[in-house]
């Protein structure tokens, strides 16, 4: 079977992905695949790596490999696969299935699955429409607050409305959360990017203004003081739910940087919370993937507040880390599903997709 494992990308979270796809690499079957290496560059260009160097990858100096070939991913669907532009010419090359270990824009929020779905290409994780509802935090949260999953109050902002009054809609939206702390967050841009901690309106305003630079929707949320924790979901119309992974980080919340540079944060799995409070948070994680249409797998995380122990929703990733030290891969292997074995899931979860 060729599979194609796309990695890098245009989204902030270039860096991540390669880190995220080496891993991958290293631990797909060989004997199962034909692996297909393609690289996207952060201005958007693609290549396709032959005899690709997982550490060159890992790194983020691919780019620099004498080699690379130009490739387009068609949406010709008698190419099923990648165009070539080589010297001698154009070549095609057939792909069997995808594996889009891409972060962010242009990789979780349904740019590259509709690509691939005009393509007729089977590939890992979510569709169009649940990876772009996922990616869109504002429209997570309408969809689930509609399956009734409790979730922290909110205000969505828009950026006219801030750009003509920027005091009223940062009274509007302390008026609307009732409370300081608070969160700002663009609604679409994943990995903590353009996140801030507002404890008065002075910063919330300068929030809302640096999180506009990132996106033309903000969430201004309700603050949670609780433990952040972690469920991973697997498959498609029948999905499960892994344990619980609770993140201690060590810095104030998990930002990027305590997310993939801090090795401080710890991961407790399964998580220092009851038996019914994992179980809550699973059956929670299922309604939320379910509502949301997802499709493959997903990372869904929550908090355990401190003072009372409540499970409230925080948010859903379509392609979760998959870094050596990321909790989705860490959490199925806790259930005795390994690395190599959850990727084959994986893989066969996308053809019985594609097939059904």
């Amino acid at each position: 079977m060729k599979l194609a494992v796309v990695f890098g990308g245009v989204s902030s979270e270039h860096s991540i992905s390669c880190l995220s796809a080496a891993s991958v690499l290293r631990n797909l079957d060989q004997n199962k695949y034909e692996i297909l290496a393609v690289g996207i560059t952060e201005e958007g260009r693609w290549y396709l790596y032959p005899d690709y160097n997982v550490d060159k990858i890992e790194k983020g100096l691919w780019q620099e490999e004498s080699g690379l070939v130009p490739a387009i991913l068609s949406p010709d669907r008698a190419a099923h696969g990648l165009v070539l532009l080589t010297d001698g010419g154009v070549q095609t090359v057939r792909v069997d299935c995808v594996f889009p270990v891409l972060h962010g824009i242009g990789g979780e929020d349904g740019t590259i699955q509709g690509l691939l779905e005009l393509a007729a290409i089977p590939y890992v994780g979510c569709g169009v429409a649940a990876s772009a509802n996922s990616m869109d935090k504002s429209i997570t949260k309408v969809l689930v607050d509609a399956a009734q999953v409790r979730q922290a109050r909110y205000y969505l902002a828009l950026k006219h409305e801030f750009a003509a009054d920027a005091a009223g809609v940062a009274r509007a939206a302390a008026e609307r959360i009732g409370s300081f702390p608070v969160f700002v967050k663009p609604c679409s841009s994943g990995s903590s990017v353009g996140v801030a901690k507002a404890a008065d309106m002075r910063e919330l305003t300068e929030g809302l203004k640096a999180a506009f630079g990132y996106d033309s929707k903000v969430l201004v949320e309700e603050f949670i003081s609780g433990h952040e924790i972690e469920c991973a979901v697997l498959g498609n119309l029948s999905p499960v739910a892994s344990t619980v992974g609770e993140i201690a980080p060590a810095q104030e919340f998990y930002t990027f940087d305590a997310k993939y540079a801090d090795e401080a944060s710890k991961l407790f799995i399964p998580a220092r919370i009851t038996e019914e409070q994992l179980e809550e948070t699973r059956q929670n994680a299922i309604k939320v993937y379910t509502a949301l249409g997802c499709r493959g797998l997903s990372r869904v995380d929550f908090f355990c507040t401190y003072d009372s122990g409540e499970i409230v929703f925080n948010e859903l990733n379509a392609i979760p880390g998959f870094t050596s030290i990321s909790m989705y891969p860490k959490l199925f292997a806790h259930s005795g599903v390994g690395y190599t074995e959850l990727l084959d899931r994986l893989v066969s979860l996308a053809l019985e997709e594609h097939h059904g």
